[in-house]
């Protein structure tokens, strides 16, 4: 079984774990719940559909691409370790541009 260092391994997880806070803040119905699907919450309801989307490809690449490196016999190919660490950066890059999203959606709608 192929094994990665324990660190790249708990920044996967950690990824993950903030990816799912950012699903979690993006399908909060606040937003509809307090205006209702009227013209003016439309691109931000619409955004936040986006955001739920793109962390959740993230997260699940990431998943499928870990589990891949550890089924991997005897060891992962370079593409395989490759593609995870440039998986790593887009789901960081990810993470911040959904947190700074969801934050602005909420500022301009007074959620705080």
């Amino acid at each position: 079984m192929a094994k990665l260092p324990a660190e790249t391994v708990t920044i996967i997880f950690d990824l993950q774990k903030q990816l799912l806070d950012r699903i979690d803040e993006a399908t909060e119905a606040t937003i509809f719940e307090r205006f209702g699907e009227i013209e003016e919450t439309m691109p931000e309801l619409a955004q936040l559909q986006n955001i739920r989307e793109r962390a959740t490809s993230s997260y699940s690449r990431l998943y499928n691409l870990l589990l891949r490196v550890y089924e991997s016999q005897p060891l992962p190919t370079s593409a395989i370790l490759k593609l995870l660490e440039s998986s790593i950066e887009q789901a960081d890059a990810t993470d911040a541009a959904a947190k700074a999203s969801v934050e602005e959606t909420k500022r301009n709608w007074n959620l705080s």
